[in-house]
C-alpha cells in the first residue's frame, strides 16, 4: 500500500509541475460552419478580364492547433467562382473560317468542391479577440461548369450551355489571407476575414488558350 501511494504522490506531483512548465491552450482540434460571397473574375492567355461575378461558398472548416498561435486550416466547401471575360475562337462556339479571328463575351459560372491546406499563424489574444494571417494551397474538383456566351459585339448565342466537358476537373490555388477571431464564450467563436485565391491552373481543356479563374472571398464562420 505504501508503494501505491508513494507511486500516485509521484504522478500527481509529476502532473502539476508539467500543468506549470507547459503553456496551457486551446490545442488540438477546432470545427466549424462557413458562408461567405466569393467575388471572382477572368485571366489567361488571349483572354481579357470582363468584370467581376458575385459567388457565393459554403461548408465546413476546421483548424488542428499543433502549437499555441499556430494551426493547420482545411476544410470541405462548395464554392461557386464567376467570373466574365471576352475571348478568341471558344470552343464549341467558334465558327470563323480559316485566318479570322471571332472574339466572344463570356460568362463563366463554375462550381467546386474544394479542400485548402494552409497554414494559419495566430497572435496572442486581446481581451476576446486574436488576429491571424493564413497562406497555403487550394484545391478544387470540379461539381458544374456553365456559361454565356455571345458574339462581341452584339451577337447572342446561349445562356447556361453546360460546358463540362470543356473544363479541367482539377482547380488548384495560392491562397492568401488574414482575419480576426473573436470569442462568443468558453468554446465557441466567431471569425471574419479577407482571401485572396489566386488560380493557377488551366480551367479549361482548350489547349489553344489558358483561362484561370481567381476570386476573393469575405469569410464569415462560427466554431464550436
Amino acid at each position: 500500500m505504501k508503494r501505491i501511494a508513494t507511486v500516485i504522490l509521484i504522478l500527481f506531483f509529476a502532473n502539476n509541475v508539467h500543468a506549470q512548465l507547459v503553456p496551457q491552450g486551446n490545442y488540438g482540434f477546432r470545427l466549424g460552419l462557413t458562408a461567405h460571397p466569393t467575388f471572382g473574375w477572368i485571366k489567361g492567355d488571349r483572354v481579357k478580364g470582363n468584370g467581376l461575378g458575385l459567388g457565393f461558398s459554403y461548408g465546413l472548416m476546421g483548424d488542428f492547433n499543433f502549437a499555441e498561435n499556430y494551426s493547420f486550416a482545411t476544410g470541405l466547401t462548395v464554392t461557386t467562382i464567376n467570373g466574365k471575360s471576352t475571348e478568341l475562337d471558344v470552343m464549341p462556339y467558334d465558327e470563323s473560317s480559316p485566318g479570322k479571328a471571332d472574339a466572344y463575351d463570356l460568362k463563366y459560372r463554375t462550381q467546386y468542391l474544394e479542400v485548402p491546406l494552409t497554414l494559419k499563424l495566430k497572435t496572442s489574444k486581446v481581451g476576446l479577440l486574436r488576429w491571424y494571417g493564413q497562406f497555403g494551397l487550394s484545391n478544387g474538383i470540379r461539381l458544374s461548369a456553365r456559361q454565356d456566351a455571345a458574339r462581341s459585339p452584339g451577337g447572342y448565342i446561349t445562356d447556361g450551355l453546360n460546358i463540362n466537358s470543356n473544363t479541367a476537373i482539377y482547380r488548384a490555388g495560392l491562397i492568401i489571407g488574414g482575419g480576426a477571431e473573436y470569442d462568443l464564450d468558453r468554446n465557441a467563436s466567431f471569425t471574419a476575414g479577407l482571401t485572396l485565391n489566386n488560380g493557377f491552373t488551366d480551367i479549361t481543356t482548350d489547349r489553344n488558350r489558358n483561362v484561370r479563374n481567381h476570386y476573393v472571398s469575405l469569410n464569415l464562420g462560427i466554431f464550436f
